[in-house]
């Protein structure tokens, strides 16, 4: 077994489109045209956005928070995702995806690359989507805390 975890990436112009949001692969294998395998190192967190639809409509809107993880590891299955990821944050429905990718630009916009964001936040986003509450968005400060505590635990 590799110890990297593995993101099928495919797009087929108007029926399906998975991709990375965001994360830092560890390698790249591009396939054809429509698709690429993405790998990542243990430890490492990456968003996959799935998108589904066919002749009515959209069927599919899924976005997976994951955490790349090592051999002997406990993960979740995900479709696409082998062998899978510690799930941080999972949700179904273009209105909560919509809102979700909309945080992730929020994190971006201070400066942090939302892979290195507290794993906790995104957690914390999951909770509060669930019951329509608006989630706190990610500081400087709350991400400074999880640099130094994050360092101490290292």
């Amino acid at each position: 077994m590799s110890e990297l975890t593995t993101v099928e990436l495919l797009w087929l112009a108007k029926r399906i489109e998975n991709r990375i949001r965001f994360g830092k692969p560890a390698a790249e294998k591009i396939i054809d045209r429509q698709r690429r395998v993405l790998s990542f190192a243990p430890g490492n967190i990456f968003a996959f956005v799935r998108w589904t639809s066919n002749d009515f409509g959209t069927v599919l809107s899924r976005l997976d928070i994951l955490r790349a993880v090592a051999p002997g590891q406990r993960y979740s299955t995900v479709p696409w995702v082998s062998p899978g990821g510690e799930s941080l944050l999972r949700l179904s429905g273009w209105p909560k995806v919509e809102r979700a990718l909309q945080l992730i630009d929020a994190v971006e916009a201070l400066g942090i690359n939302p892979a290195e964001a507290a794993p906790e936040y995104w957690h914390h986003v999951h909770n509060r989507l669930s019951v329509n509450e608006t989630p706190r968005t990610y500081t400087r400060a709350r991400h400074q805390a999880w640099l130094q505590r994050r360092r101490v635990t290292l």
